[in-house]
């Protein structure tokens, strides 16, 4: 099978390796889908990702789907042919985390382009069949790769308690701030704003649900809510000055997530968090959230395939982890292995 491998920051060649087989309880997936993700162009630039550390060629991609065509011992022979989106994080599924549901934070995770782990960027992957979700024919293979973003726009939704009635500010309108409006739409909200610089995705941002859009350059924030101040901030951007600022316009008692990676440190505003009460906590990958992304996607409640800007075959990887350099409207680049 053909892989792309990342072998030193700059660096991505397409190389053969032998295809994998799958061992028991896992099965093997023609990959037919990956969205590239920021991580991955991360990776290509530097080399690393905090404590993460390219030392070895890597394979990146971590948001795929595709068509299950081997199992391995104890799986079900009915699942060749089976249309499938692939959760790229196996857990121990022993650990204290992981039995008390909190997989995501077990110290044991096996996550794909995470070094040294592999990731999906090749014809063929093995998976654990846990992991590799059905799809119906209704969600297309570009969308049941971008169901690993909607995960993460899931999960900060539920740390934010966004629900029925929320006012939601969104902070960022690249992949996963416009997927947490559109979860932030399904799960109740009634006012969901934006704020971006690039006035290209802010109008993307409106036709999928957004409220109000704010340009930071052009308007102010602060005076943006007037009495009516957002009970939950989903940070996206990871910039220190508008995780301050976001949080600083919260109502009391609100609920801020950080789910954007910048720096590894931010100052926050403590009196105004401490004089709010509000709670401020990071979101780590997700947890249980492929069922319901899956449901969103199949019922419409999320338009996926809207936020797919360039495809890419295999050959154009390195290509494709710059696209958002080349376009300020792009949003998503999907690479098709297949292809």
């Amino acid at each position: 099978m053909r892989v792309a491998v990342l072998n030193r920051p700059g660096e991505v060649e397409i190389i053969e390796r032998p295809s994998p087989e799958p061992g028991p309880g896992e099965v093997r997936v023609r990959v037919a889908a990956v969205g590239v993700c920021g991580s991955d162009t991360h990776y290509f630039d530097h080399g690393r990702i905090g404590s993460f550390v390219v030392e070895a060629p890597l394979v990146l991609g971590h948001e795929a789907s595709g068509v299950i065509d081997a199992v391995g011992a104890g799986v079900d022979a009915a699942r060749v042919g089976q249309r499938v989106s692939i959760e790229p994080g196996v857990p121990c599924r022993s650990c204290e985390q992981c039995l008390a549901g909190r997989y995501n934070l077990c110290a044991r995770m096996r996550f794909h382009a995470t070094p040294p782990i592999d990731g999906s960027l090749a014809e063929l992957v093995v998976v654990h069949e846990a992991f590799a979700h059905p799809v119906p024919d209704t969600v297309s293979d570009e969308a049941a790769a971008l169901l690993e973003p909607l995960s993460v726009g899931i999960w900060s939704a539920r740390k934010a308690a966004v629900g029925v009635g929320s006012h939601v500010l969104v902070t960022g309108a690249g992949t996963i701030g416009l997927v947490a409006v559109q979860v932030a739409l399904a799960a109740g909200a009634v006012e969901i704003t934006v704020v971006d610089v690039n006035d290209d995705r802010l109008a993307v941002a409106a036709e999928l649900g957004a409220t109000r859009t704010v340009n930071p350059t052009v308007d102010d924030l602060s005076a943006a809510f007037g009495e009516g101040a957002p009970e939950a901030l989903i940070e996206c951007t990871g910039h220190p000055g508008v995780t301050h600022q976001a949080v600083r316009a919260l109502a009391p008692a609100g609920r801020a997530v950080l789910v954007g990676m910048g720096g590894d440190e931010v100052t926050l505003p403590l009196s105004t968090i401490q004089e709010r009460e509000l709670v401020v906590t990071g979101t780590f990958r997700y947890a249980n959230t492929w069922p319901t992304a899956i449901g969103l996607a199949a019922a419409g409640r999320v338009h996926l395939d809207r936020l797919v800007s360039s495809r890419h075959t295999l050959d154009q990887t390195a290509e494709a982890l710059v696209a958002g350099r080349a376009d300020p409207r792009a949003i998503k680049a999907v690479i098709l292995p297949q292809r």
